[in-house]
């Protein structure tokens, strides 16, 4: 029944795209590349059109992220992912520390534990629907976690570890899928990284990265050491933090871009400035997972799956469906009707919904989609 159920279409959202990366992309934005057919798509990224493309965005990452004055924007290609290695390679001395309460908050910590140059990581491990921080460590050099659990709807706080700042260590925090969806105060980290294809609309692909000072002097120490003998370090050139701040202060990259993915990022950057900037963005996702946890608490077949209010994202609203009704039916008839990637995390295994509810989204979709559910659902 699935297969064939159609929803009513004065039910239906305007736009139907709910993934949670890639997330939707504006019309506006779209637009945008047309306009820079001539003039930037196949041009050269060390050249100024590029170059001015690319200082756009770092200026408005700044205003957007209220950023300290002495803390860098640094970007590079790779996505979010090979960041992971960039930090084990050029910001972890010798041991770290991690919370680890779901699958990309664990393989950040994975990638310390196989790096050969480093000492087996600390890890502070909880069951998915939580989160655990790491606690202050003797010997750890780096202290690190997720903002945001994407496979969990897990959104966790970004403070500094107590007494991280006296024993010399950085705290890093992987933002990809909170990153202008949640509020986040810059100055309590020493990196915080996020790729382009979640609430900042844009193709996946590249790493940005908000450097603070000691950030940027431990690489350069790290990698300056890189050929002692005693140090046992490999930082190949694409690994590189400091090469990668180096093009970043010129505004470009060490190797290609893809130009389009930028010239969408400048426009929804610009349109979260416009718009009223972090404040504006973090009040719309609050609305939009509010919309969908109370729908979730009120309905007789369905429940948020992270428990802990305080722990809930406002960026990624996981809900667990009873036994009884088979997620996957649910997702293929939503599908069937034009809205996509409403589908649970795979390698979660649960019998959920995962809806991404970044500031492209509009909140009144975001209700039309909760109608659009109990429909499915009264008829399967």
């Amino acid at each position: 029944m699935a297969n064939t159920l159609k929803i009513p279409n004065d039910m239906l959202p305007e736009d139907g795209r709910f993934g949670c990366g890639p997330s939707k992309i504006r019309s506006e934005q779209v637009a945008t590349l047309n306009a820079g057919t001539t003039t930037l798509l196949g041009t050269s990224h060390r050249q100024r059109p590029v170059r001015d493309l690319v200082g756009s965005i770092r200026e408005g990452l700044a205003e957007f992220f209220h950023l300290p004055d002495d803390y860098e924007i640094a970007l590079g290609n790779g996505g979010a992912s090979c960041f992971w290695e960039i930090a084990c390679a050029s910001l972890i001395t010798r041991q770290a520390a991690f919370g680890s309460y779901g699958s990309f908050s664990a393989k950040f910590a994975k990638s310390a534990a196989i790096a050969p140059f480093l000492e087996d990581p600390v890890v502070y491990e909880v069951e998915p629907g939580s989160y655990c921080l790491p606690e202050r460590t003797e010997y750890v050099d780096a202290y690190c976690w997720a903002h945001n659990e994407t496979s969990t709807g897990v959104a966790a706080p970004v403070r500094r570890v107590e007494g991280s700042m006296e024993q010399g260590a950085l705290t890093l925090i992987d933002g990809t899928s909170a990153a202008g969806s949640l509020p986040v105060d810059i100055s309590q980290t020493d990196a915080y990284y996020f790729s382009p294809q979640k609430a900042f609309g844009s193709d996946g692909g590249m790493w940005w990265a908000i450097l603070s000072p000691a950030a940027i002097e431990r690489a350069a120490r790290l990698e300056a050491n890189v050929n002692l003998p005693e140090t046992n370090r490999w930082v190949p050139p694409f690994l590189s933090l400091s090469s990668a701040l180096d093009n970043s202060r010129k505004n470009q990259t060490l190797n290609t871009p893809a130009i389009a993915t930028l010239i969408m990022m400048d426009d929804q950057v610009r349109w979260l400035n416009d718009n009223g900037g972090m404040d504006w963005a973090t009040a719309r996702c609050a609305k939009s997972a509010s919309m969908l946890y109370s729908w979730a608490e009120r309905s007789d077949y369905a429940e948020p799956f992270v428990t802990d209010p305080d722990a809930r994202s406002n960026a990624v609203v996981t809900i667990n469906l009873d036994e009884s009704i088979p997620a996957y039916q649910v997702v293929s008839a939503l599908r069937d009707n034009g809205i996509m990637d409403t589908g649970g995390y795979r390698k979660l295994g649960r019998n959920q919904l995962r809806i991404g509810v970044f500031p492209s989204i509009e909140p009144a979709d975001v209700l039309a989609l909760t109608g659009c559910i109990d429909y499915v659902v009264e008829r399967l």
